[in-house]
């Protein structure tokens, strides 16, 4: 059981949260709450109020994660001093409790930028690979939708444009959630995927590439504005998925935003004017990722270590053959089953990109 004593004691495990200084800043904030003319600034005392209640919430669940470990470790020291060996799967089950505890915790600790607590737009656009490509990119979309729904988020796609024979040309997957636009930003660039491929009268080992890009869904966005005059809208008939369900109206939108160049198309809803709004909300989506994308760009450029997400800049590469193996190429972690994280089982790629963006961050010079 030493597990739990160093989940109590070890300042690693407890430094993305930093509890020393949220601790401070809630008796900050409590101080200036309890002064006299706290309340001649109405939304100032209302901000300051909310952020304590945030943060009090969030201290309590670590307090509790840390008080459950030390009163495990006071239990196993007791278990072992009196040979009690049959508390051992009763520690054993509260000690996995304790470390999936912590491990969400972890995670929420580390999304601290701005849109990180909002739902996400996936967009899918299959690469060099012909058919295979476009197929891959199918099985892409899979793999995010039931990460979404084993999640217990809400998914649906958007706009949906048929490959040649098989899988999508492109495609846009709305993930609904809280933090899933934090979870999973990093996913953000070209996969690539090598198999024996189907479509191959020879059945021989292809290379397929896709790029998913992921967008925030904002509500407002204060640094982007979107004129009418800047927009071109075209409407025409949509098709659902599959080429199904084809509208004799001109339902589907698409959107152009002229100084851009950025277009969006949305069919999937039956109504032009729902199409459209969910198409602004893409475009808006699409122009805060460029805004943040500048910014994102220009930190990395004075770290020395940005690498635009292009083809050829592959982020994770999937083999089902020769062997089995998904391997992400900026953190090295590796996973031995590829039909599990292509099921949707993508946490263990999410967690070690997190940490790893945290712990740079650390190290960067104020």
């Amino acid at each position: 059981m030493g597990h739990a004593r160093r989940l109590s004691e070890s300042p690693d495990i407890w430094s993305a949260f930093d509890l020393p200084a949220r601790t401070a800043r809630l008796s900050r904030l409590d101080a200036e709450s309890a002064r006299p003319d706290f309340w001649d600034d109405a939304m100032r005392a209302q901000d300051i109020l909310r952020e304590a209640s945030t943060l009090r919430n969030e201290i309590e669940k670590w307090q509790s994660i840390e008080r459950r470990a030390r009163s495990l470790a006071e239990l196993a020291d007791l278990a072992l001093a009196e040979n009690e060996s049959g508390l051992q799967a009763d520690l054993q089950a509260e000690l996995d409790g304790i470390l999936g505890g912590l491990e969400g915790l972890e995670a929420e600790a580390m999304l601290s930028g701005p849109h990180d607590g909002r739902s996400a737009i996936l967009s899918f656009q299959a690469g060099a690979g012909g058919i295979d490509s476009q197929d891959w990119a199918q099985m892409l979309i899979t793999m995010f939708r039931r990460w979404g729904e084993a999640h217990g988020h809400g998914t649906r796609i958007l706009d949906w444009t048929d490959g040649d024979e098989a899988g999508i040309k492109r495609a846009d997957l709305e993930i609904d959630g809280q933090n899933v636009y934090g979870y999973l930003k990093g996913e953000a660039g070209v996969h690539r995927l090598i198999r024996l491929s189907p479509f191959d009268n020879q059945h021989q080992r292809h290379t397929s590439f896709a790029l998913v890009e992921v967008l925030p869904i904002v509500d407002d966005a204060p640094d982007v504005a979107i004129s009418p005059d800047d927009l071109r809208v075209d409407t025409f008939r949509s098709s659902g998925a599959g080429g199904q369900n084809v509208q004799k109206n001109e339902t589907a939108v698409r959107l152009t935003h002229i100084p851009t160049g950025i277009v969006v198309s949305v069919q999937n809803e039956r109504s032009q004017g729902r199409n459209r709004e969910i198409a602004m909300r893409i475009l808006l989506a699409r122009l805060t990722e460029r805004e943040m994308a500048k910014r994102r760009e220009e930190e990395m450029r004075l770290r020395g270590e940005f690498v635009a997400p292009q083809w050829g800049n592959q982020i994770r590469t999937y083999v089902l053959h020769p062997y089995k193996m998904v391997k992400d190429h900026r953190t090295s972690h590796e996973e031995a089953d590829p039909d599990a994280v292509l099921g949707g089982e993508l946490d263990p790629f999410l967690m070690t990109y997190m940490r790893g963006v945290v712990g740079v961050a650390r190290r960067l010079p104020e």
